[in-house]
């Protein structure tokens, strides 16, 4: 008897302190780890790069298919198949919407090198401005699509695809300028050269293109934009030294460097405001970096990865926080992908500890 109570006090003193857990209970860190899938190749595995990801976990790359061939890929479900050409030589994806519609550049009969779009099991030819050379970098959920093509006075302009017509949308007084991402609502982000040759970030809407400024510096860049119209990028500082950005209503917020860093760089933004990108560190080595909530955390300590490898570059993040990039995998380029882990569910785990409590007290 005395036993069993004793048994019925120990249960009823767990019970609450379990039931105390759930309310307080805070993660002992913002960022989960993440577990890196190799993306294999198509015939090759060396130099195969990932640089799109959308929100089914589809990728896009580009990979070898012999020693001095690249072909533009899709990759699902841990199968990647082969894109073609639109020619009989090179091509690369660099972005991918939830449509699965992919864009990127391809060679065409002529030699030629011309922006794609592929979809439903076809690649388009998105031509060109009156030159030689286009590429697409960047595609919205409603199919605006967005890159670079050079022009008959000379140079590389920033262009926007929309429904069968790309228009040109210029630079800010210079020479060259490159759009790298698009959203729905036409907003188009990327760099362009000033009249005095200095790059600077640029935010392109209704019909007009602003520069986005520096931190003191003479150049910046933009690499993403999403749907809410924040941008990152990079921009350097009086001392010449680039900074990640978040720019958002016309502030442009720096992000700063890991601990020990003196350059930083913010290459994707998804739509929870998650940045990534390449940081140096106080050794002198580059590291991949996530940013959320006011905080870069290094992604080196949150990896799960076996022996040999070496993140290198991250490319995209998609909205459930898949990352993809490249890595060196003892030495060589591999595709990667970086998926969170899961945390366990506390209030999970203190349901079971209540459920186990409960029997204790009835005895079962």
């Amino acid at each position: 008897m005395k036993g069993a109570l004793r048994a019925s006090k120990f249960s009823l003193l767990t019970l609450s302190i379990l039931l105390g857990l759930i309310v307080p209970f805070e993660p002992a860190s913002a960022v989960t780890q993440y577990t890196l899938i190799e993306l294999g190749g198509l015939g090759g595995r060396e130099a195969t790069s990932a640089r799109g990801i959308n929100d089914l976990g589809q990728v896009v790359g580009s990979a070898p298919v012999s020693a001095s061939r690249n072909h533009a890929y899709l990759w699902e479900n841990g199968v990647m198949r082969d894109l073609g050409v639109l020619g009989s030589l090179n091509s690369g994806a660099d972005a991918i919407n939830n449509s699965g519609q992919v864009v990127g550049g391809t060679h065409v009969p002529s030699g030629e090198f011309h922006a794609f779009l592929w979809e439903d099991e076809v690649m388009h030819d998105l031509g060109l401005l009156g030159g030689d050379d286009s590429r697409a970098y960047g595609i919205s959920e409603s199919g605006l699509v967005v890159g670079r093509t050079d022009v008959p006075i000379g140079g590389y302009h920033a262009f926007l695809w929309e429904d069968g017509a790309m228009q040109d949308l210029g630079t800010l007084g210079g020479v060259d300028s490159r759009a790298l991402g698009v959203n729905d609502s036409r907003q188009v982000a990327g760099w362009a050269e000033t009249a005095g040759d200095d790059m600077r970030a640029f935010l392109w809407e209704n019909g007009v293109m602003q520069g986005l400024g520096t931190f003191g510096g003479a150049r910046s860049g933009a690499s993403d934009i999403n749907s809410l119209g924040q941008v990152v990028g990079w921009a350097d500082t009086a001392a010449g030294d680039g900074h990640a950005f978040l720019w958002e209503g016309g502030v442009m917020l720096d992000l700063g460097m890991l601990p020990g860093g003196s350059s930083s760089g913010a290459s994707a933004i998804n739509d929870s405001g998650q940045v990534i990108g390449g940081s140096t560190t106080a050794s002198g080595d580059s590291h991949p970096f996530l940013w959320q909530d006011g905080v870069m955390y290094d992604l080196t300590e949150y990896i799960s990865a076996g022996p040999g490898w070496v993140v290198r570059s991250l490319e995209d993040i998609n909205n459930a926080g898949q990352i993809v990039g490249w890595g060196e995998y003892y030495g060589l380029n591999r595709a990667i992908m970086l998926t969170p882990i899961p945390e366990p569910s506390v209030v999970g785990f203190v349901g079971l500890a209540f459920l186990v409590a409960m029997r204790r007290l009835r005895g079962g």
